[in-house]
């Protein structure tokens, strides 16, 4: 009973803080209500802040793509219970999603833009429309055992 109630627990925790990372990215990349924002004047010379950014990203994909193969699933579940694998991967994509938010350089320039009121109400609802299906899956959409809640 204390390892369900320890790995719900767990799940919940991993849940959270995929939640606030999530909200803070649409901030991050929309330019809402975020302290520093993707679009943030320059404070590093181009080519430091491409290099640093390109590393945030790059453990970000890394990380993504290993702890998504079986091999690397069998290697984790030796250390933790099969039911916080998932979990375990949500949270670790959270945090490395969060340390862009604290370490990127923004880089300056302009790579597109709609200054159109038309064209901007026009696609705006393809932003919304990403974050929505973010919110689709539920726990009875993932194969069974990925899932934090004890069954």
């Amino acid at each position: 009973m204390f390892k369900r109630v320890t790995v719900f627990t767990y799940g919940v925790v991993s849940d959270l803080v995929f939640f606030a990372s999530f909200l803070y990215a649409i901030g991050f990349i929309g330019n809402i209500l975020v302290p520093k924002s993707i679009d943030s004047a320059p404070t590093a010379p181009f080519w430091t802040a491409a290099l640093i950014n390109s590393l945030l990203l790059g453990i970000f994909a890394v990380q993504h793509s290993v702890m998504a193969r079986p091999a690397f699933k069998r290697w984790i579940t030796r250390y933790i219970p099969r039911e916080a694998e998932r979990s375990t991967y949500t949270l670790t994509a959270s945090l490395l999603l969060i340390a862009p938010f604290v370490w990127w350089q923004p880089m300056g320039g302009v790579i597109w833009t709609v200054t159109d009121p038309v064209g901007a109400s026009a696609i705006a609802p393809t932003g919304a429309t990403g974050r929505r299906r973010i919110h689709h899956v539920t726990p009875n959409q993932l194969p069974r055992g990925d899932t934090p809640w004890p069954s």
